[in-house]
């Protein structure tokens, strides 16, 4: 009856049990399933595309997490049966082998006695004993061991699954409270459209550029003491009040003035949401390198290293770094403007330009911006796994010297990131040299998108011939200003 020491096989467990278990999988799945289909319904109801293509980002994830999870499944016998020298497994440990001294049950009773979970998980263990037992006594046999036991593999698979939660879970929050710092700015939004909307005639005024507030916040001399006090300046203005309104309304000036100078009611704060959700759905995914920074981490990861703790630091001085260059942009922006006038006819403005980022490309800010949720949700969940599966008296937990700082850490990382470094980014990053396709509204981006298409068959269907392409482009471009005209 009993397939070894693995216990009964399918065809001699009672059919309650599989409908049972069978009957809870499939109700938790599909109650998954449902619950973000009618999210995305939702999205699409209210016409928030980028969220929803953010949530199908998260689906896509899933899916690779299924795949891998059925690989790990598949090939879980053929991997454990793999046997190679103990030799090889004594080297490059997470826990030394002073460690077993102690016997295998007590020293699990141990770990389980402070794990979150420690019954379940102790239960779980027991499950796999059996068959652990098996692939030991099948390379046992040989005078070797397994490369990678039966609980190990299980060990491994939690893992996966509960880096990729974590992950999803702290980039939406991180969203969201960004988001709501952000809604903050729409009342300076609201208030200048309605300075515009009341004034009766543009008035020529004066500027004293010394005098305007964006530049009395971010201006500090000529020299080497403007380096030196901008660089320090722009590292402690992320803490607090990294956005003012008088940057807020000079940033917005200066971006309509270089891209929308026809439309000085353009909403700038809109199109600033809009660019952020779409930048969002980039984030939510894990990218092929990122999975890369996971493998070496758990090579790194070897007893006496510290690795875990260390590598808390990387997306610590990271985030300081974006939050400071940011904040240098908009420093950068003021003295460009003190430098050059004393007093100017009519309102401050400041010129965009991505020489002012990172090898002049503003999109790099959000590439860091994703390794650093990912290592932080990496770093976490990291965390979390080790106290489930292990307890917190685990030997690949450390001492506690070591935990609380990651704790702190990764919590800091995540209120700063949500309340600053983010509110930054959406802003600052409209002060490249190229606006984003958000500035364009959902079906005016449609309609650009219908022209180039038509313009490309119809310049493939001539034989060289250019005439009647200048026609068209005038015609397609005439339809899209009436509606943006419309709109307006």
């Amino acid at each position: 009856m009993a397939g070894g020491g693995e216990g009964p096989t399918l065809e001699f467990t009672p059919t309650w049990v599989v409908a049972v278990v069978c009957t809870v999988i499939v109700g938790i799945s599909l109650a998954a399933e449902r619950a973000l289909h009618s999210g995305g319904k939702y999205l699409k109801r209210k016409k928030q595309k980028p969220l929803y293509e953010a949530l199908l980002k998260v689906k896509e994830e899933l899916m690779l997490l299924g795949f891998i999870s059925l690989l790990l499944t598949v090939f879980q016998n053929r991997i454990t049966k793999i046997c190679v020298k103990p030799g090889i497994m004594d080297k490059w440990l997470p826990c030394s082998l002073q460690h077993n001294d102690q016997t295998n049950e007590e020293m699990y009773d141990a770990h389980f006695s402070t794990s979150l979970f420690g019954g379940i998980a102790g239960q779980t263990r027991r499950l796999l004993a059996a068959g652990g037992e098996a692939q030991q006594g099948y390379c046992g046999k040989k005078h070797k061991v397994p490369l990678l036991s039966v609980e190990a593999f299980h060990h491994l698979h939690i893992f996966i699954f509960v880096l990729a939660i974590v992950h999803v879970t702290f980039c939406a929050l991180t969203i969201v409270f960004g988001g709501l710092k952000i809604h903050q700015w729409k009342k300076w939004e609201d208030e200048n459209s309605k300075e515009i909307n009341e004034a009766d005639e543009v008035q020529v005024k004066i500027t004293h550029v010394q005098e305007h507030d964006f530049v009395k916040d971010h201006f500090w001399g000529i020299g080497k003491n403007y380096h030196l006090m901008g660089w320090l300046h722009s590292f402690l203005n992320q803490f607090y009040g990294s956005v003012t309104r008088s940057d807020y309304l000079t940033l917005r000036l200066g971006f309509i003035t270089t891209h929308c100078r026809g439309n000085p009611k353009f909403n700038f704060h809109t199109y600033m949401v809009r660019a952020l959700e779409d930048d969002f759905k980039r984030v939510v995914g894990i990218s092929w390198y990122l999975w890369i920074f996971v493998v070496l981490f758990m090579l790194m990861n070897v007893d006496g290293w510290h690795a875990y703790f260390w590598i808390a630091f990387v997306p610590f001085f990271l985030l300081l770094a974006v939050g400071t260059k940011l904040q240098h942009v908009i420093t950068q922006l003021a003295h460009e403007v003190a430098e050059k006038h004393i007093a100017i006819e009519g309102e401050l403005i400041v010129q965009p330009s991505d020489e002012h980022f990172w090898f002049g490309k503003p999109k790099f800010v959000l590439f860091l911006i994703h390794f650093i949720l990912f290592q932080n949700a990496f770093e976490m969940a990291f965390f979390f796994w080790i106290w489930v599966q292990y307890g917190f008296t685990s030997c690949i937990m450390g001492k506690v010297k070591y935990i609380i700082p990651r704790i702190v850490i990764g919590v800091f990382i995540q209120v700063l990131c949500s309340y600053s470094t983010l509110p930054l980014y959406a802003i600052v990053t409209q002060m490249g040299s190229n606006f984003k396709k958000a500035i364009f509204d959902e079906d005016i981006r449609l309609g650009l998108v219908g022209w180039a298409k038509k313009a490309k068959r119809r310049k493939a269907s001539m034989d060289g011939s250019g005439s009647g392409t200048g026609s068209d482009v005038g015609v397609q471009l005439g339809k899209v200003n009436q509606k943006t005209a419309t709109k307006g």
